[in-house]
């Protein structure tokens, strides 16, 4: 529903918490985007998520609880890879968590699966993570539970018709799943439109150095035209959104379906506004990430210091700041919702916390970037990409005190020292603090000053023309 409509809303509260609005509101909205999709009586439109962490599971699930009751007008699949096992102490932790649902525990026993994860706290079965996303556990996110979501294995039966598909993959693994999609897709007459969620950046460095993002990925790997490609970000973590949490977030691309998916997708907890802008805004759900995992390395480093956070702060958003300057034409638009994004990923996201892990000897890097519990840590393989870009050559600047030429990355101490832990591994995660400490190191307003006050701004970084 629009802010500001007078219509009549009826909130009926639903056993898994989320509320939703009166039936005919809803169902005005589903028509709408039915018309506009052309779809016909008898043809339901068909939404498929691609990928099933935290993010994809809740947004298919806010997608069910809303619309699947209007089962002759709408279907919402998800797709997620077979065969992934649960271990012992997820299937015990799964036990506790469902007993602690009486909701949850109701419903179980209703649909005959109760048994089931009896047998699996007792090690007398092997549960699979696709089972779990059928009954509402997303394994990634096992402490909040969804409602039943209809899961589909086979990535051709769930996407070769879909009329919307919602990409909940992280950029990583985006480019090879869509690839195979693509073949899926040669004999149809008209093109999906995809949402993307994924917050992942990727460098590419020839012919001339640019950010790949994943709606880009997708449109190469597809040829599904920009038109049709959004993106939804926004700051949010994914439980809280579920159970409720008053949240906001914005879909960006084309006007043509950012409006009616805006009105489509928001509820009154979760209000989704749009903008044109889509690759600044994709691109700075990336760059968060990056800051997010020194952010838990100083948290963990110095037992919560209040102080040595804020001065962590101060440094990478400075260092944002200036990296947007780089970007963007009109950097300050970009400040608000960069900075909340930031904000709630330092504050729960699992960036932070991977950080956090890796300060306090509880993870390695050599365990690799997709942590079971947790999905991929996508901070990793940002810093490597705006690390390579940014120390490219062609993008020279003049040291605005030196008056020499020196790469962008020259004014981003925490993004290199980022880069030395994570990528080349030449540091522990100590010294992320060494690299605060330095006194040599700019006042953060200076490097703010400085990004203001130089024409800094290279188009075709976001493959934008001059």
């Amino acid at each position: 529903m629009m802010i500001g409509t007078s219509d009549a809303v009826t909130h009926n509260a639903y056993s898994n918490g989320l509320i939703q609005h009166s039936n005919d509101s809803v169902e005005e909205k589903l028509d709408e985007l039915r018309h506009l999709m052309g779809k016909t009586e008898g043809d339901p439109l068909r939404i498929v998520g691609v990928g099933a962490g935290a993010w994809g599971s809740v947004f298919a699930a806010m997608l069910q609880d809303s619309y699947g009751h209007f089962r002759e007008k709408v279907q919402i699949r998800i797709w997620r890879r077979p065969g992934r096992s649960v271990d012992r102490a997820t299937a015990e932790h799964l036990f506790e968590v469902i007993n602690s649902r009486e909701d949850v525990l109701r419903r179980l026993i209703r649909r005959c699966a109760y048994l089931k994860y009896v047998e699996a706290r007792l090690g007398d079965r092997t549960l699979y993570a696709d089972e779990l996303l059928k009954d509402g556990f997303c394994i990634n996110m096992i402490d909040t539970p969804l409602c039943p979501l209809k899961v589909v294995t086979n990535l051709q039966e769930a996407v070769w018709d879909a009329d919307i598909v919602v990409n909940g993959l992280p950029s990583t693994e985006t480019r090879v799943v869509f690839e195979e999609i693509s073949r899926y897709w040669k004999e149809r007459v008209t093109m999906p439109v995809i949402i993307s969620l994924s917050k992942g950046v990727e460098a590419e460095l020839e012919p001339e150095p640019r950010i790949i993002t994943p709606t880009q990925i997708i449109n190469r790997a597809t040829g599904v035209p920009n038109e049709n490609i959004l993106y939804l970000g926004g700051p949010n973590i994914a439980s809280e959104i579920y159970n409720n949490e008053y949240a906001n977030a914005r879909i960006c691309g084309s006007e043509k379906w950012r409006k009616p998916l805006a009105k489509f997708l928001r509820q009154p907890h979760f209000i989704v506004w749009d903008n044109g802008d889509l690759v600044t805004h994709e691109v700075m759900g990336g760059l968060k990430n990056v800051y997010a995992i020194g952010a838990g390395m100083v948290a963990a480093l110095t037992n919560e210091s209040a102080t040595s956070k804020s001065v962590y702060f101060a440094h990478c958003t400075s260092e944002m700041i200036f990296i947007t300057h780089l970007l963007a034409e009109e950097p300050e638009r970009l400040a608000g919702p960069l900075l909340a994004d930031t904000y709630v990923t330092l504050l729960k996201g699992r960036n932070a916390w991977y950080g956090q892990k890796l300060a306090k000897g509880e993870l390695t890097l050599e365990m690799g970037d997709s942590i079971k519990g947790k999905g991929m840590i996508q901070g990793v393989s940002a810093v490597k990409a705006f690390f390579e870009l940014l120390s490219h050559p062609s993008l020279s600047i003049l040291h605005p005190e030196e008056n020499e030429p020196i790469a962008p990355v020259e004014l981003c101490p925490i993004l290199k020292m980022l880069y030395r832990i994570l990528i080349i591994r030449e540091f522990p995660p100590q010294a992320i603090l060494q690299a605060l400490r330095d006194e040599t190191m700019n006042d953060p307003r200076d490097r703010i000053a400085i990004a203001q006050t130089h024409a800094f701004y290279r188009p075709s970084l976001l493959g934008q023309k001059f």
